[in-house]
C-alpha cells in the first residue's frame, strides 16, 4: 500500500521528452497534490505546451526518462481515454471544432464512457446534472444544441472547455493556456468559472504565459519553466516578479542534466 500522499497527487518524475531529435522536456519534476493549483510558467518554447500533451498521451512525443503517476500509478503506457477514466482531465490550448455533434451530445458520450461497463447513464439525471454545471458556469443553456466549438468565439470554446471539466469531474485537471486569445470579459468568465470547480478533490495544473490570469485565478505556487525544466518555484510572488522582470533573469538556472 502506498503512503497517502501519493495516492492523492498528480506527480511527475525526472521526466525526459523528445520529439524526433529534439530534446525537449528534460528532467522535469513536479507533484500537484488534490485540492491544489500549480501554474507552470516561462517563456515561448520553454516546453509547457509540450508538458500538457505528454501528460494527456499525445502519440507524436516520446517519454525517453522518468514516470508520470497518478494516485501512484505510472500512466505512461496508457491510452489517452485510459488516463481520461484514471481522473485526467485536458483542457487544449486550441479546441478543436466537431460539427455535427452538439455540445449535449457529445458531453453525454464522454460522460457514458467514464461509466463501469454495462452501466447505462439516465438521461434525466444527465440533464439535470449538466444543466446544474451550466448554470454554475453562467453558460446559456441554449449552447447544448450547438456542434461543439463550430463557430464559437475563442471565450466560448474555453468555456466550453471548462464545462466539460464541470461534468467529467476529474480528479487532476491540466489547462493549456486557457487564457489564450481572450478579451478582459472572456477570461474573467473563465476564471470563474475554473474557481468555482476548485476543491479539495481536484488538483489543477495550470500552463500560462502571462501573469493576468493569474490575477483571477490565485495558484498555491507558481514554477518557472525555461529549456524544459522547472528552474524556480514559489508563491504567487513570484508570478508578479516575472511580470516586472520577465524571464531573462531566470533563464540562466536551466542547467544540463544528466543523460536519462
Amino acid at each position: 500500500m502506498l503512503p497517502a500522499q501519493f495516492m492523492n497527487q498528480l506527480e511527475i518524475k525526472e521526466l525526459y521528452v523528445s520529439i524526433g531529435e529534439n530534446e525537449i522536456i528534460r528532467g522535469l519534476s513536479l507533484a500537484v497534490p488534490r485540492g491544489e493549483v500549480h501554474a507552470i510558467m516561462g517563456p515561448n518554447g520553454s516546453g509547457k505546451s509540450t508538458l500538457a500533451k505528454v501528460l494527456a498521451g499525445h502519440p507524436d512525443y516520446t517519454v525517453t526518462g522518468g514516470e508520470v503517476l497518478i494516485d501512484g500509478q505510472d500512466i505512461r503506457e496508457l491510452e489517452p481515454d485510459e488516463r481520461a477514466r484514471k481522473g485526467l482531465f485536458m483542457a487544449f490550448q486550441y479546441p478543436s471544432e466537431i460539427p455535427g455533434v452538439t455540445i449535449a451530445n457529445f458531453l453525454r458520450a464522454a460522460v457514458q464512457a467514464r461509466l463501469p461497463e454495462g452501466e447505462d447513464l439516465e438521461a434525466t439525471d444527465y440533464y439535470a446534472r449538466l444543466y446544474e454545471k451550466m448554470d454554475l458556469l453562467e453558460i446559456p443553456r441554449a449552447f447544448t444544441s450547438r456542434s461543439v466549438n463550430e463557430g464559437f468565439s475563442g471565450g466560448e470554446k474555453k468555456r466550453c472547455e471548462i464545462l466539460q471539466m464541470a461534468m467529467l469531474d476529474p480528479s487532476y485537471a491540466v489547462l493549456d493556456e486557457t487564457d489564450s486569445g481572450l478579451d478582459i470579459d472572456a477570461l474573467k468568465i473563465v476564471s470563474h468559472g475554473v474557481n468555482s470547480l476548485r476543491g479539495p478533490n481536484l488538483g489543477i495544473l495550470l500552463i500560462t504565459h502571462y501573469q493576468r490570469l493569474l490575477n483571477y485565478i490565485t495558484p498555491d505556487y507558481v514554477h518557472v519553466m525555461v529549456k524544459g525544466q522547472i528552474v524556480r518555484s514559489g508563491g504567487k510572488e513570484l508570478a508578479l516578479e516575472l511580470e516586472e522582470k520577465g524571464y531573462d533573469w531566470v533563464r540562466d538556472h536551466a542547467v544540463e542534466p544528466a543523460a536519462a
